[in-house]
C-alpha cells in the first residue's frame, strides 16, 4: 500500500497577510483616533495611526495607504502642509486624501481642495459611520 503524502502547512504568505487595504488615519485626538480605528477595522482595513504631521508624512511613504484620513490641526506640521507634501511626492501623489477637521471656513474648504484632497468633511457634520461609508466608496 503506498504510503500517504504529509500534508502541507498552511502559512500565511507576505501577500496573505497584507491583503488588508491600509488607511492611515493622521488624528491627534486620542478618543477619535480610537473610534476611527476601532470602526475602520471592524470593516475590514488595517490602520496606520499618525498623531502629528511628520509622522504622517513618513508613514504616507513607508505604508503607503490606499487611503488618507488627515485632520488640519496637528503638531509639528498642519494638515495642508503634509497634503502638500503628499502630494509633491511621486510615490504618493495619487492617494487619495479626505480632510477630517472641524475647520468650516469657505477659504479651508477651497484650500484644502486646491491642494488635493479628494474629499473635505467637517467632523461636526458627520457620523464616523459616514465617514467609514466615504472611505469604503473611495477604497474599493
Amino acid at each position: 500500500m503506498p504510503q500517504a503524502l504529509p500534508k502541507k502547512a498552511t502559512t500565511k504568505t507576505p501577500a496573505t497577510r497584507s491583503a488588508k487595504k491600509t488607511i492611515l488615519l493622521v488624528e491627534d485626538d486620542s478618543f477619535l483616533a480610537g473610534m476611527y480605528v476601532t470602526k475602520l477595522e471592524l470593516e475590514g482595513y488595517r490602520v496606520a495611526l499618525a498623531s502629528d504631521g511628520e509622522q504622517a508624512v513618513l508613514l504616507a511613504q513607508k505604508e503607503k495607504p490606499q487611503l488618507i484620513l488627515l485632520d488640519i490641526i496637528i503638531p509639528k506640521k498642519s494638515g495642508f502642509d503634509v497634503l502638500k507634501e503628499v502630494k509633491a511626492i511621486p510615490a504618493t501623489k495619487d492617494i487619495p486624501v479626505i480632510l477630517l477637521t472641524n475647520l468650516g471656513q469657505k477659504e479651508d474648504v477651497k484650500r484644502g481642495l486646491e491642494l488635493g484632497a479628494t474629499d473635505y468633511l467637517i467632523k461636526a457634520h458627520f457620523m464616523p459611520s459616514e465617514v467609514v461609508a466615504k472611505v469604503k466608496r473611495l477604497v474599493k
